[in-house]
């Protein structure tokens, strides 16, 4: 890389690192003999390729939408756009999930770990948050699934509700976790125009939609999750920019519901103190605290206390697969899992974006605040594995960071992602 310039050889160099990285997982464990406690490492799937007439409407709209969308980005309307935005990560995610026909979405949730299972057979509310910390534990007689049990009751409640609603088929019940899921590109966009400009947001928009996600968007509840916590942050950039007290209130309400829909979200404290030193305003945290604390009431009320449950929950992660999946590895293999997910454009941007981030760049700068909070979560040791789907509320803030590379790498590192997104769905059979 002698004859580079300096910014292409530190990007090709982190990408690098990247690559190796990945390449590590997935050859360190047959080498070496060492089961990892996964089918395919460093990923939750297995080998199974799958490539038939369905894989080719999803190629044709991966390659349509890496065309066309940086220039609907630049012309379009900016309500347009969030529309545009909105409609086309949902057709991409269709279209990947279709290549295996509706078992693409069915599959993950007729499985009876999944939670859709439990939230049928939830009958009075009110007795499953009295009893839920009681039904955690493996040595329960009628123990949670896995899911159910590796989750606040506010994950099951989701899916009690689209019950209640009357939508039971699998499918059906995929197509509405698609929906709410894909919003997410939407606040996303809408928090990066108000903390930043509107050029940075448009920018981002062909990224935010293709990134290799996608495969793992709407199959599994972390994806609804990440709507939720990115409208959250998109409510209180409002409050902070704009000031009020309902935005706030409504940034309190959703952020503290994040918490009741999976234990690791208490990170996106982390994000949501960015969010307020990039507005340069304390002013809705209040506000946002008091929305937070109405949440916790109700679901303490209700019978379920956060903080009783969370070493319960850690007893039986450990009681389980987790003690037999070696943290020597996943410390470093759930960012080669992960990476899967953001692609090697990400890492290739790495580079630019410290750069970006040290000139007030609002893009990069959260970024960094979702990279920290992985790091966070990682180390933890509570997400070996899965992190797939588990980052994705972090992740999505991270998959924009090659809008600030030079546009003329733009359109091959668009097509890179779709090509990630196509192989990963139709080589492997993931979990989620």
């Amino acid at each position: 890389m002698p004859g580079l310039p300096a910014r292409s050889r530190a990007a090709a160099a982190s990408a690098a690192v990247g690559l190796l990285l990945v390449v590590a997982s997935m050859v360190l464990p047959r080498w070496l003999d060492d089961d990892v406690r996964v089918h395919w490492p460093p990923l939750h799937a297995d080998w199974d390729p799958r490539i038939g007439i369905l894989s080719l409407p999803a190629v044709l709209i991966g390659l349509a939408l890496a065309l066309v969308l940086p220039v609907l980005a630049r012309n379009v309307p900016w309500r347009v756009l969030l529309l545009a935005a909105f409609a086309a990560t949902w057709v991409w995610v269709m279209a990947l999930a279709m290549t295996e026909g509706t078992d693409g979405l069915a599959r993950v949730f007729e499985r009876r770990q999944e939670y859709v299972y439990d939230a049928q057979g939830v009958g009075s509310i009110h007795t499953m948050l009295q009893t839920f910390v009681d039904r955690i534990p493996y040595s329960s007689p009628e123990n949670w699934h896995v899911h159910v049990a590796g989750h606040p009751p506010g994950a099951l409640l989701y899916f009690v509700g689209i019950d209640r609603l009357g939508i039971t088929d699998p499918f059906w019940i995929g197509v509405v976790c698609v929906t709410i899921a894909c919003t997410a590109v939407v606040a996303v966009l809408i928090t990066l125009r108000t903390l930043g400009t509107e050029r940075l947001a448009r920018s981002a928009m062909p990224w935010l939609v293709l990134a290799p996600t996608a495969v793992w968007t709407g199959v599994n509840g972390d994806a609804v999750f990440t709507a939720v916590a990115a409208w959250g942050l998109a409510l209180l950039a409002i409050a902070a920019k704009r000031g009020g007290a309902v935005p706030a209130i409504g940034a309190g309400l959703l952020l503290g519901s994040c918490v009741y829909l999976s234990y690791g979200l208490v990170l996106l404290g982390i994000l949501a103190v960015a969010v307020l030193l990039i507005a340069r305003s304390w002013r809705p945290l209040p506000w946002a605290v008091g929305g937070a604390l109405v949440v916790v009431a109700l679901f303490t009320a209700g019978g379920f206390a956060w903080w009783e449950a969370y070493p319960v929950l850690r007893e039986r992660y450990y009681d389980g697969i987790a003690s037999e999946r070696a943290f020597s590895y996943w410390v470093w293999g759930n960012i080669a899992a992960w990476t899967f997910t953001v692609g090697l454009a990400v890492w290739a941007a790495f580079p630019a974006a410290v750069r970006a981030a040290r000139g007030g760049n609002v893009l990069a700068q959260l970024a960094g605040a979702a990279l920290l909070t992985i790091v966070v979560a990682d180390l933890s040791g509570m997400s070996k594995a899965e992190v797939e789907r588990i980052f994705l509320p972090f992740t999505i803030w991270v998959v924009a960071l090659p809008a600030l590379l030079p546009e003329r790498w733009h359109k091959p590192l668009l097509i890179s992602q779709v090509a990630l997104a196509l192989l990963t769905q139709t080589l492997l059979l993931t979990r989620w």
